[in-house]
């Protein structure tokens, strides 16, 4: 049972449901941060470092003979799902090529370091001590360090027998417009409740028990159930019911309400405060707020917070540590390589089926699938690159993409701006926290441009980010930015000589970042505009640029109830082409793009294949 029923991989609601469900509640807290880095010089070759094991893992495409190759499966984009995927199904022995045309691996959740001139150092050997890495993207993590987890990216680590090292912490900073002056304290639900006597009205904290003893046992159900087994045809009765046969039919019993928006004033909520904070909390998870979020996430934040001994995650040597062990899990069995540098133009579709890809660079070469195409780009990216007419799947195109002039596709995520910085370590007070979040105006709504900042200091958890003496600080406004205002300054996007000019962009890309400026001062007063031995700020086209985002965007806006708009499937109409990412099944947020991998490299292996990868799944007890 290697293929979906049909085309398009349809089911019954229900089973379709379990599969949503699962995917999308175990999509644990995460940031939405994506972001960007600077490009090596036009024209130039990143060569691996024999030194460094990400050479071992990712090396640059510079150099190989210029022929025609074939592997089982061509994965596009080593994003976290592309490499998800491509790491379970080289785990079954398939052989496995994964194209990336960054030169670092990690797609929006990719690390890049800069000396400390200021200069870019590609795919930099993991022994230099003189640079500052900075993260594009997520800074929050959890449920990865234990053994037994709900966590989609543990499960995936599980299956392939590579993982980095963790380190915990468990104290947050927050600057909410009910404590301007910010509060630290760890994490669990015995603090929040102290939270909420603190800043919530008379009814918080029995509002917020109400909810728990609502949601609570909906979240014990969901959680038995790991998404990463989910796959769209009839062997999900084996992988999952079989299984987990208690979970899975609690689950079918209970999915209309699982998959109905996490209504705050039908259970009677009243608090504001308590309102607005599962609000902040969604918007970081999803990218939109409570009430359009699916109640089986919401559950799941409940119950995370009551998790016995709850801590955050932060993986050793930053999020290059993830994505240099999904990279092993490609190549270490030999059938597998993660190439960097590899541009592709084109998916080859012969006899209505994708057989490969055609690169733009090297030489226009050509790579063969003889399994599958797998696309780890986003939604408008994966339909461009097919080109080749095919009925069904231009059907697929039309619904999804919507027309240009009319903007009536599938809703999108707003983009992000960035700051990056890498500071002397006195400009930080020694004992702020390694994260905080500054929410300005609840009023201003929860995805009001800079409206909420997010500041992730990782070198006070890990000094090796860092060169001795210093510290790196990403911040960022968490999916808040439009598109829109930046699309005058389109025609600057290949010309940094002519940014670096263009008084009108300059100005406007320092208006647009004073809020992220402002919540770094919040605990670091002395960090400002000018202060930083490396400064670098992100926009909507950095992301468009760098990392092929359509208009910055970081996945899809599907709100829970949506009548018109679901998630798309892997499987995508076009036989022998799948897709992943946060674009598909469990929309954004690292756990759902992991899952969404897993979900996808099930689709290409068959029942007993899978069973003996989910053998290695450690569910919580």
């Amino acid at each position: 049972m290697t293929k979906p029923p049909n085309a398009t991989g349809r089911w019954p609601a229900a089973v379709i449901a379990v599969s949503l469900a699962a995917a999308l509640a175990l999509a644990g807290p995460s940031s939405l941060a994506t972001g960007f880095s600077a490009p090596p010089a036009r024209g130039a070759s990143v060569p691996a470092t024999a030194a460094s094991p990400r050479a071992m893992a990712a090396g640059s495409d510079a150099g190989r003979e210029e022929k025609d190759e074939e592997f089982d499966i061509v994965v596009v984009g080593a994003g976290i799902g592309g490499l998800c995927c491509g790491s379970m199904l080289a785990t079954t022995g398939r052989s496995v090529c994964v194209l990336e045309a960054h030169y670092e691996i990690g797609g929006c959740a990719h690390e890049y370091a800069v000396d400390l001139g200021g200069k870019t150092v590609p795919s930099a050997p993991l022994d230099r001590e003189d640079l500052f890495r900075f993260e594009a993207g997520p800074s929050l993590y959890s449920g990865l360090s234990q053994d037994e987890s709900a966590n989609p990216l543990k499960h995936v680590f599980q299956m392939i027998e590579e993982e980095p090292e963790w380190l915990t912490y468990d104290r947050w900073g927050a600057y909410l417009p009910e404590a301007p002056d910010g509060y630290e304290l760890s994490i669990g639900a015995e603090n929040f409740l102290k939270i909420l006597d603190r800043y919530g009205g008379p009814t918080a904290r029995a509002d917020w028990e109400m909810i728990a003893a609502d949601v609570r046992p909906m979240a014990k159900r969901i959680m038995g159930l790991p998404s990463t087994a989910v796959r769209g045809d009839a062997g999900i009765f084996v992988t999952l019911a079989a299984q987990y046969p208690l979970p899975f039919f609690n689950v079918i019993k209970d999915v209309s309400r699982i998959t109905a928006p996490f209504d705050l004033d039908k259970l009677g909520v009243k608090d504001a405060f308590l309102k607005n904070y599962l609000d902040l909390i969604a918007f970081l998870l999803q990218g939109l707020p409570a009430d359009q979020t699916l109640s089986a996430v919401m559950a799941y934040m409940v119950e995370d917070f009551y998790r016995e001994g709850a801590v955050m995650d932060y993986p050793e040597g930053g999020s290059r540590g993830i994505m240099d062990a999904l990279a092993r899990g490609v190549t270490k069995h030999g059938n597998g390589e993660v190439r960097t540098g590899c541009l592709v133009d084109e998916v080859l579709v012969e006899d209505g089926r994708a057989v490969g890809v055609r690169l733009q660079n090297r030489g226009g070469r050509t790579i063969r699938a003889k399994q599958a195409v797998v696309s780890n780009a986003d939604l408008r990216q994966t339909f461009s690159m097919v080109r080749t007419p095919h009925e069904e799947f231009d059907k697929e195109r039309k619904r999804l993409l919507g027309s240009p002039s009319e903007g009536d596709g599938v809703p999108l995520c707003k983009s992000f701006m960035h700051v990056h910085l890498g500071v002397k370590a006195d400009m930080i007070p020694e004992d702020a926290p390694p994260q905080w979040t500054v929410v300005r105006d609840w009023d201003l709504g929860i995805d009001a441009p800079g409206n909420v900042v997010v500041v992730s200091v990782p070198s006070k958890l890990d000094p090796s980010l860092a060169p001795p003496g210093h510290h790196v600080i990403h911040a960022y406004g968490a999916g808040n930015e439009p598109y829109a205002p930046w699309e005058r300054f389109e025609h600057l996007n290949d010309d940094a000589a002519a940014r670096d000019k263009d008084v009108d962009y300059q100005s406007f890309k320092a208006e647009r970042a004073s809020p992220i400026w402002d919540a770094i001062a919040r605990r670091a007063p002395k960090v400002v505009p000018g202060s930083a031995i490396v400064e670098q700020v992100g926009t909507p086209l950095t992301h468009a640029r760098f990392l092929k985002r359509h208009r910055g965007n970081y996945g899809l806006a599907i709100p829970a109830g949506d009548e018109k708009w679901k998630f798309p499937e892997v499987t995508t109409p076009l036989p022998g082409y799948f897709r992943c990412g946060d674009s598909t099944t469990a929309g954004i947020g690292v756990p759902a793009v992991a899952s969404s991998g897993a979900q996808c490299a099930n689709a290409l292996m068959s029942v007993w294949e899978q069973l003996e990868l989910n053998k290695k799944i450690k569910m919580p007890s």
